[in-house]
């Protein structure tokens, strides 16, 4: 019971994966979703006019919403065992972490193409996106229009196996899609080039699209033991950061992160991770060149100007029985009404507040606290019984307090485990 009103999710779909001879592939999921979620998400779809995670949606009753979730895709080994090549609707997440700074499934399923490509200790990913710009805008919008305006994103990401323990990649992403001044969107066809550096080629085009790029890696210096982080730059000026000044354009994001298996006991594993992300960053200058799709954001879900603590034990005490416990503690610094301090990352920096002494957590500094703990048992194959209880509280130095407790249950068959957490 949430505030008077029960939160329940009913889902009812097809999934369906197979084979057309030894080189193509194909995988259909379709559901049908009626959701009265808990209050603290209410908020956010009301705030943000999107329904975490999903594209469009309808109201249900009084306080849920109606939507499809849809995924669709073929896969083709173009060459078997070096080339793969993959087409259809759906999200990806890049990274071995909790969360991902990179690209993260926080948001709604787009349209892709993906190609795939190993050689010897290479794994080189390049995904062509087309994604949907935010239909309700902000002041610097240069079209009056209701729908969801397309937008683009190209990706790519190369790793290397150094050794048998160590990974290292590099990745780079490109958001464009600024229409013209007759509201024409066109895709930039240089961008379809898979092995072109595109900050060569945004720079070139006159720097008005949203380059970022970065690196991650993967360690197992022991038995049972990663270590695995990412490190982002989405722009920064070394005379700025050498300066101390705290110039809004130095955005950046870290994570670190560990993950132990059999910890004391078989079958016990723990995680910790931290994510910590400046002001500003994956913010851009429009809804058609912000790191966001669908009025979400394609990294961290709850935007920039933030860091956060994330500790998960996982055990298996029996072959069906599956415990999880997460604790998150999160500081961040909340925009208020009309001002941007960086943590929205849909609202253009050309509305930033300041250009420098730019700190983190400015804003209305608050402290979010999210507990999950969740049983699942494995009745029979692919259905499961769950049963969960999630603590959330947020403070802020304003003095506003807010608390919630939800106890659920859950019967699941061949539906994946919802988890709300921000």
């Amino acid at each position: 019971l949430d505030n008077e009103v029960t939160p329940y999710l009913n889902t009812r779909g097809i999934r369906i994966r197979g084979m057309i001879g030894k080189r193509l592939g194909f995988f259909t999921y379709l559901s049908e979703n009626q959701v009265v979620h808990p209050s603290y998400v209410r908020n956010y779809i009301q705030e943000n006019r999107a329904v975490p995670g999903q594209g469009y949606y309808k109201r249900f009753k009084e306080n849920g919403q109606d939507y499809f979730s849809v995924t669709g895709y073929i896969s083709f080994d173009v060459v078997p065992k070096y080339i793969n090549l993959q087409f259809g609707h759906d999200k990806f997440f890049i990274g071995n972490g909790h969360r991902s700074l990179i690209l993260s499934d926080a948001s709604s399923k787009y349209l892709f193409l993906k190609l795939n490509t190993k050689i010897w200790k290479f794994n080189y990913t390049n995904l062509f996106t087309e994604m949907r710009a935010d239909a309700f805008g902000f002041a610097n919008n240069p079209l009056a229009r209701d729908d969801f305006p397309r937008k683009y994103m190209t990706f790519h990401h190369l790793s290397l196996n150094i050794g048998k323990k160590f990974n290292l990649g590099f990745f780079e992403s490109i958001v464009f899609g600024e229409p013209d001044s007759l509201g024409n969107v066109s895709y930039e066809l240089s961008y379809l080039n898979p092995v072109i550096f595109y900050r060569a080629i945004e720079h070139q085009n006159g720097s008005l699209d949203n380059a970022i790029l970065g690196a991650d890696f993967k360690w197992l210096p022991f038995p049972g033991t990663m270590l695995y982080g990412q490190l982002v730059f989405d722009e920064f000026l070394l005379r700025e950061i050498r300066a101390g000044n705290n110039w809004w354009a130095n955005k950046y994001a870290y994570q670190l992160g560990i993950k132990k298996t059999d910890l004391l006991l078989n079958n016990l594993d723990l995680q910790l991770e931290t994510n910590w992300i400046r002001p500003y960053t994956y913010g851009h200058i429009s809804i058609f060149t912000n790191y966001a799709h669908y009025r979400q954001p394609l990294a961290h879900p709850m935007g920039a100007n933030l860091r956060e603590l994330t500790g998960i034990l996982r055990y298996q005490p029996l072959p069906r029985l599956n415990l999880r416990a997460q604790l998150t503690l999160t500081k961040y610094g909340a925009d208020t009404l009309g001002s941007n301090w960086g943590n929205d990352v849909m609202q253009s920096y050309l509305d930033r507040e300041q250009d420098y002494d730019n700190v983190m957590y400015q804003g209305v500094e608050t402290d979010l606290t999210y507990i999950n703990a969740v049983a699942s048992y494995q009745v029979m194959h692919y259905l499961f019984l769950d049963a969960g209880i999630v603590l959330r509280k947020t403070e802020n130095e304003l003095g506003d307090a807010d608390s919630q407790k939800l106890i659920n249950v859950a019967l699941r068959w061949n539906i994946g485990m919802m988890n709300m957490d921000f």
